[in-house]
């Protein structure tokens, strides 16, 4: 893929003219179209071989079937198919931009040799689930925190958790976070909860590493753990 030809340029290249290169000469090839950062698991459509963010081309097929830089249509159903990850273009920009793969792996290195309910002072609580579930997953920590004052008339029965801060795998999704929500908060089952990122309502399919690498990490001024905060849900229909 486009890594390889990269790494063809480079050598090509360097034993004609012996010149170092500078990063900026190779700008055009290591950005995402979509967010004009350095590409983070850069990943190609098959269809067209244009390359994006991991999270970047994700996020656009959520509403649209096209390639978002040519326009073509890459499946009819389910984009994400035809999407392969270029391992080898990753690391030539990792060597390329100095600190980078530090910085895009920030949440991934709080792993755990297990899943962990732990309070503010970082004392840890047997959430009294099965340790091995997602053992070998990355751990990302996040703190849910109660949305207060909703106006809702069910607002008394969503409270504050007494260990808002957990460390779970990063692929949980939403789904499962409002179970455990339910579960602690000892609501009904029929009883519905919205949790949301940077005052956006997330679905129920997406996971935690989705979202932080979409929503929460877009934002600088946000930190590490990232904040996700409860409420019952509100009907807009």
């Amino acid at each position: 893929m486009l890594g390889y030809i990269i790494r063809q340029v480079l050598a090509q290249e360097m034993a004609a003219t012996g010149r170092k290169h500078l990063v900026r000469d190779f700008n055009h090839f290591i950005t995402c179209y979509l967010c004009r950062g350095y590409l983070i698991k850069p990943t190609t459509v098959t269809e067209c071989l244009h390359t994006f963010c991991k999270s970047c081309i994700v996020q656009h097929f959520e509403d649209s079937n096209d390639c978002p830089k040519c326009g073509i249509q890459v499946h009819e159903t389910n984009p994400l198919e035809m999407l392969r990850l270029d391992n080898t273009l990753e690391e030539i920009i990792f060597k390329l931009v100095p600190g980078l793969r530090e910085k895009s792996l920030t949440f991934h290195k709080f792993v755990l040799p297990e899943v962990r309910v732990v309070g503010r002072d970082g004392d840890d609580c047997d959430n009294g689930g099965d340790k091995d579930y997602h053992r070998s997953d990355p751990q990302i920590a996040i703190c849910l925190d109660c949305l207060h004052n909703t106006g809702q008339s069910g607002e008394s029965s969503v409270t504050d958790l007494m260990k808002r801060f957990i460390r779970c795998s990063s692929r949980v999704t939403v789904g499962t976070i409002k179970k455990f929500l339910s579960l602690k908060l000892k609501l009904p089952s029929s009883y519905e909860l919205d949790v949301l990122c940077n005052g956006e309502i997330m679905g129920r399919d997406h996971t935690l590493e989705f979202i932080y690498m979409t929503r929460w990490r877009l934002h600088r001024d946000n930190t590490y753990p990232m904040v996700l905060e409860y409420r019952p849900r509100i009907d807009f229909g």
